[in-house]
């Protein structure tokens, strides 16, 4: 009686803590790692070299796509585009919108500042990110986003956003189809 006991807590605790990717309230102090700890160099949409630290003191709203995409990248797009109308104007002041891209060697300055102007996600929040492979790779891998190169200018690739607080600590991700009103309550209480 008491194994069984045992054993449906275990599945019941197992069951809540797998429910949502958050962390929970009480736990978030004792989670210490950053994306700001990672040491690689990145190149925005107007060609300035930056770290990912230099984005610290601000809430971060991040997914990866790449510009030639034809079917996930816009929806992923769009949810930003969303969660970016949901949040409230004075939290979107200390939030960046970052989308980064997993196709560096197509995705150059100049094609990324004219998708977002095609996009209309120029100037603040947004901000685009490009790198070489190795440091797109180890941000995919934090970011738990898995990509394959399909061709030349076709990739597959998990569909996840990624929140961070100003600390640069992961908060929430949501994964395929994204509740926009979810994603910006967690930056609105940040």
């Amino acid at each position: 009686m008491m194994k069984n006991i045992f054993i449906l807590l275990f599945s019941v605790f197992f069951l809540f803590s797998c429910k949502e990717n958050e962390v929970p309230k009480n736990e978030k102090k004792a989670l210490n790692e950053s994306i700001f700890l990672l040491d690689s160099k990145w190149e925005n949409q107007d060609a300035k070299q930056l770290q990912l630290r230099d984005l610290k003191g601000k809430n971060l709203v991040m997914v990866m796509i790449f510009t030639s995409c034809k079917t996930a990248c816009p929806l992923l797009v769009s949810d930003m585009k969303k969660i970016a109308k949901k949040i409230d104007a004075d939290k979107l002041k200390e939030t960046t919108m970052v989308m980064v891209s997993i196709d560096p060697e197509n995705d150059t300055p100049e094609v990324l500042k004219q998708y977002a102007a095609q996009n209309k996600i120029s100037g603040e929040p947004w901000l685009f990110l490009r790198s070489d492979k190795e440091s797109v790779r180890e941000l995919a891998n934090v970011l738990a986003v898995k990509y394959k190169k399909i061709s030349p200018i076709v990739f597959s690739h998990s569909n996840i956003i990624t929140v961070f607080n100003k600390e640069g600590e992961m908060v929430k991700q949501a994964e395929g189809t994204v509740n926009a009103d979810e994603v910006a309550q967690t930056v609105n209480q940040l």
